[in-house]
């Protein structure tokens, strides 16, 4: 397939948490969950979705949920012996997933990543944003607060605790981390190979140009995808960001998180901008 990708960290003196790599016929898009309390790994977050990555690539053949699953299971093996995996502020991720086969790409998104099919039947936006209807309460107070402040940073640190108590519970969100069961969770499916035309990977802080500022329509995305490739996007992310710094036109938890973009079109239909590749971006 002809792949485009790009990431850019929120924070230039931060590790990028968010993840983007691609082999053969599979694309996967990493979002690791910002660790505002204590963890419980040596490792980190960054660390944590390169690991799960590489494990989803390696395992592919069996299909994006069992090579999720795979992954989450030997991530965890390979630190069980020196860290805790029971504390609940364990490295955490989303997850997107597409798959090309011969007939049919598949999709599977765990956690609040987007997939943006573009069809001949119309665009189709696959997202899981259950995360984002924990702790209602606080999440109001710190939005009534200034990027930056002390009150702000507070306020999320509140609004981390009770996403950890609503993390991978009946009734809460589901992400991946430590317990392989949630990849049972995940919204999956798959559409004809042939009606197919393009596809967008997008982690939260990327589609926040559609989801939060409300710049531009999901079709739009599309064509900047299409016509200046992931860098432009992102570009644009931060444009929006860096005009309100505060947060008062367009309340959010930080002034810029880490934003990455995939952009696939199948064998055989042309792009004007994407090109045979198969590696892996990141920060």
């Amino acid at each position: 397939m002809n792949l485009i990708l790009a990431s850019r960290p929120g924070d230039v003196d931060v590790p990028n948490e968010d993840y983007a790599a691609a082999h053969n016929n599979t694309v996967v898009v990493l979002d690791g969950l910002t660790a505002r309390t204590e963890s419980g790994c040596i490792h980190g977050v960054p660390w944590y979705v390169a690991s799960l990555a590489t494990g989803i690539l390696r395992d592919a053949a069996l299909g994006p949920a069992e090579a999720l699953r795979r992954a989450i299971e030997k991530t965890a093996d390979s630190h069980r012996d020196t860290c805790d995996l029971h504390h609940g502020g364990t490295p955490t991720a989303a997850v997107a997933i597409v798959q090309e086969t011969p007939l049919t790409l598949r999709y599977l998104v765990l956690g609040d990543t987007t997939i943006v099919l573009d069809t001949q039947r119309g665009i189709e936006v696959v997202t899981d944003s259950r995360v984002h209807y924990t702790a209602p309460d606080e999440r109001a107070a710190a939005d009534a607060l200034p990027i930056g402040s002390a009150e702000k940073e507070q306020a999320l640190i509140r609004i981390k605790h009770a996403e950890l108590a609503a993390r991978n519970v009946a009734g809460g969100y589901w992400a991946a981390n430590t317990d392989p069961d949630a990849v049972s969770h995940s919204v999956v499916g798959e559409v004809p190979l042939a009606e197919v035309q393009a596809v967008a990977l997008l982690t939260d802080g990327a589609a926040r140009l559609v989801e939060d500022f409300d710049a531009v329509t999901w079709e739009e995305l599309l064509d900047t995808l299409h016509a200046a490739g992931p860098d432009r996007v992102l570009e644009r992310v931060r444009q929006m960001e860096d005009s309100d710094p505060a947060g008062a036109r367009w309340p959010r938890n930080k002034k810029s998180d880490d934003a990455t973009a995939a952009y696939l079109v199948p064998a055989g239909v042309r792009s004007t901008t994407a090109s045979n590749s198969a590696g892996s971006v990141h920060g």
